[in-house]
């Protein structure tokens, strides 16, 4: 009776140690082959978001081999890759609407095919894939680079206020798509409503008639009033520089550039004296 409790009792710790040595296993954690990446950036009015998984080259051959020509792919490795605008946008001159979709390609050697889809559960599996799904489809070409993209890259580039490029980038392939927004109509309806309030941004409102060739007359009427709220804001000074230059006056564009040298040397901001300098420099 005794030898068969010692028999019981040894096996139980076998099984603890056992069970202890499998947890230990679970909880191991390495690198992840593909390692998943979430960027967001701010474009225009909202955001852009891109949720996808890296895989690496390591000594293939990429498009043509393990991406083979003119079949679907998830674009990334695992799950579905994923884009989210939160406002209305274009792709390529295409509309599309604030929302998440999947996106999916068909490289080739001479274009690649873009695809917008609907269901954002289907990952790699790819024979699964519905066309009736799409959102939207069109063509883009790529580009070879010069240096080798070891890790799978998507990128926003090329940021302006309405435009950007989204990039995709892979060993020596480069594909960059169109993303653009008109966000014209919202602006000028938000300076008109907030114009109105008693703390009215009208460096603001200036700043965006100027970058946006709109009313230069009303932008300068809008940084002498933001100077009158602000009087040692050498960066709005900047500003009344540089409308009056656009508008052919290098008279005050010159008075407000010496102007602006002045108040950032006495805010001891190196950075603005050296653009104002640079300012006058380009109007001689």
């Amino acid at each position: 009776m005794i030898k068969t409790k010692k028999i019981i009792s040894a096996i139980a710790i076998a099984a603890l140690g056992f069970g202890s040595l499998n947890a230990q296993a679970q909880q191991l954690k390495v690198p992840a082959p593909s390692p998943l990446q979430t960027l967001k950036q701010n474009f225009a009015l909202g955001d852009v978001t891109i949720e996808y998984s890296r895989p690496g080259v390591k000594s293939r051959v990429i498009f043509g081999d393990v991406v083979p020509f003119g079949k679907i792919w998830r674009t990334g490795a695992n799950a579905t890759t994923k884009i989210t605008f939160s406002d209305d946008v274009k792709l390529e001159g295409n509309d599309v609407k604030a929302g998440t979709y999947g996106l999916y390609t068909i490289p080739n050697k001479d274009s690649w095919d873009i695809m917008l889809y609907k269901d954002l559960t289907l990952g790699g599996d790819v024979a699964e894939y519905k066309q009736e799904n799409e959102v939207l489809r069109f063509k883009v070409k790529p580009t070879t680079l010069t240096n080798k993209i070891e890790s799978f890259t998507m990128n926003l580039g090329d940021i302006t206020a309405t435009s950007a490029n989204i990039e995709l980038l892979w060993e020596n392939t480069a594909v960059a798509i169109k993303l653009t927004t008109d966000i014209d109509a919202k602006v000028m309806k938000n300076i008109e409503t907030t114009l109105g309030k008693d703390n009215r941004p009208y460096f603001q409102a200036a700043s965006y008639y100027f970058d946006n060739n709109k009313d230069l007359k009303q932008a300068s009427t809008w940084v002498d009033k933001a100077l009158e709220q602000n009087p040692k804001a050498f960066y709005m000074m900047l500003l009344k520089a540089k409308i009056a230059y656009k508008q052919g006056d290098k008279v005050n564009g010159k008075a407000s550039a010496e102007k602006t040298i002045t108040m950032a040397t006495e805010a001891k901001n190196d950075d603005y004296v050296a653009m104002a300098k640079k300012l006058l420099a380009d109007n001689k």
